[in-house]
């Protein structure tokens, strides 16, 4: 499972403007060239997040982008499903998407809805703001099965 580089891009805009701005102002060029991001990219990630009612637009001499709400009341859920559309690990979980050739054989599929929620809840449990500063312990990564673990 791997997020797409539109929703990576997004994340990454997102807490450049939570660092950077705040209630103040940043132009959508300034967020690209702080992180990397292609400018026509920014630009598009902007719209879609102001759309979303992630960030706020606004024109003129002082205008640009800020978040719509504290850092603290944006999670990654909501600013990947902001680009992607809801969070779905599968077709049958997607809103009005039934295009399995083992629809109605499928055993498991009535459970892909916990599945489902589960990821989008541990998602919407990571704040902008806890990704807006740098972590205190690296994040450890669980050892995969058939993995040897040397100590």
């Amino acid at each position: 499972m791997r997020l797409s580089n539109l929703a990576d891009y997004a994340v990454v805009l997102m807490s450049a403007a939570a660092r950077q701005c705040g209630s103040v102002p940043i132009h959508a060029g300034m967020l690209a060239e702080q992180t990397g991001i292609p400018g026509p990219t920014a630009q598009k990630l902007v719209s879609s997040l102001a759309r979303a009612g992630l960030l706020v637009a606004s024109r003129g001499s002082g205008g640009g982008v800020r978040l719509a709400r504290p850092a603290a009341a944006i999670n990654v859920a909501e600013i990947i499903e902001a680009v992607e559309g809801p969070i779905a690990l599968t077709a049958c979980v997607a809103e009005g998407r039934h295009d399995c050739s083992l629809e109605g054989s499928c055993k498991v599929q009535p459970h892909w809805g916990v599945v489902n929620g589960a990821v989008r809840g541990a998602l919407a449990e990571i704040s902008l703001a806890s990704l807006s500063v740098a972590p205190k312990t690296p994040f450890p990564l669980p050892a995969l099965a058939g993995d040897e673990i040397r100590l």
